[in-house]
């Protein structure tokens, strides 16, 4: 018996972002999709996480502020390079930076909260997914960079889970190869004692 959230999930795939076009979601979509995102384990509900959406000629912008960054650590950039840095935001007609915000806590360690934060990339992938749009999450040079986390809306306790970068493919993104699950698993015995 056929289950479409199996099915889904078996066949998601990230999609190239030279292929992801316009349209982008609705505002309608979007909140939906942001929704869904927020719905991942956040053990102490500490939310530690929160969203940035690039839309529209904020998305030009941001390319701008980072070849400009860019430029001023390395020197002047070739006209390949500068246009790569250009359009690192424009490409799909949406980029949602997922950032990991860590709340202290004296139970819950960072890493966990960390998890969540890629648990709810994850989420978002998969709701543009159902609702028909095509995605594909990445982090890249500027999310290590503090100075391009700065420019890109983050605080300086904040790190980047990823940007997810949404729009429309006419195409099924291409399968590539992934492990057998034979050679990712394994099942845990108790040590045998040692007298």
């Amino acid at each position: 018996m056929s289950n479409p959230v199996i099915d889904f999930l078996q066949t998601r795939r990230s999609t190239p972002i030279s292929a992801i076009t316009a349209p982008a979601p609705s505002q309608d979509e979007l909140n939906q999709m942001l929704q869904i995102a927020i719905r991942v384990p956040d053990h102490g509900r500490l939310a530690p996480w929160r969203f940035i959406v690039y839309t529209g000629d904020a998305r030009v912008e941001a390319g701008k502020l980072l070849a400009d960054l860019l430029e001023k650590k390395q020197g002047p950039l070739d006209e390949a390079r500068r246009e790569q840095e250009l359009k690192r935001f424009a490409r799909a007609p949406l980029v949602i930076g997922v950032v990991f915000k860590p709340v202290e806590h004296e139970r819950i360690p960072e890493w966990e909260q960390f998890l969540s934060a890629g648990a709810a990339a994850m989420n978002l992938c998969h709701a543009a997914n159902a609702l028909g749009y095509a995605s594909n999450w990445i982090t890249n040079w500027y999310s290590d960079d503090s100075d391009a986390r700065s420019l890109l809306g983050l605080s300086e306790d904040e790190r980047v889970a990823g940007f997810v970068h949404i729009g429309t493919c006419d195409k099924r993104a291409p399968e590539r190869p992934r492990p057998e699950v034979e050679e990712v698993v394994t099942y845990y015995s108790a040590p045998t004692s040692k007298e």
